[in-house]
């Protein structure tokens, strides 16, 4: 592959799907699958919530290891993909994809949600803890930069439809 096969996706875009977004997904991935106790206190919405963290049932664990897992496959499928093609094509297939599963990601707060208040959990991002911010706030920054690359948003040409599929 030529030394500039990648000019065509601007560096930003490398930047956050190659490396700032998988790193992100390997911090989730470590505490869902190596420190669940502190990812469910995370995002526990009340004490009462927050002690019962402290001790994880079965279901609950079994529920967080694939959880990892998938965060991990995420971090497979974005990074190796990604950084394995220049192509516009193929860039654009995966980011649909992933755009997808950011809609997921979203939903699976919505529990949250009803608990704390929607507004509390989707928009108040004063009040937002780490986890929030992990599981919301870096989920909107993701979801962004996808649907700006699929808008074709900083790409050459007048649809982003530079000549490298």
């Amino acid at each position: 592959m030529a030394p500039n096969a990648f000019s065509a996706i601007p560096f930003v875009y490398r930047l956050f799907f190659l490396y700032v977004e998988p790193v992100s997904a390997i911090v989730g991935a470590f505490y869902a699958g190596i420190k669940p106790m502190e990812y469910l206190a995370y995002l526990a919405s009340s004490t009462a919530g927050a002690k019962l963290a402290q001790t994880p049932s079965t279901p609950t664990l079994i529920s967080l290891y694939p959880r990892s897992n998938l965060y991990l496959l995420f971090v497979l499928n974005e990074h190796l993909v990604l950084s394995s093609t220049p192509s516009l094509r193929m860039w654009r297939t995966l980011l649909f994809g992933l755009l997808i599963a950011d809609l997921g990601h979203l939903a699976s707060m919505v529990t949250l949600a009803q608990e704390k208040g929607f507004a509390e959990v989707f928009a108040y991002f004063w009040w937002w803890n780490a986890m929030e911010w992990g599981s919301v706030g870096f989920v909107y920054a993701g979801a962004s930069m996808r649907t700006s690359f699929l808008l074709s948003v900083g790409l050459r040409g007048s649809e982003g439809s530079t000549k490298t599929d």
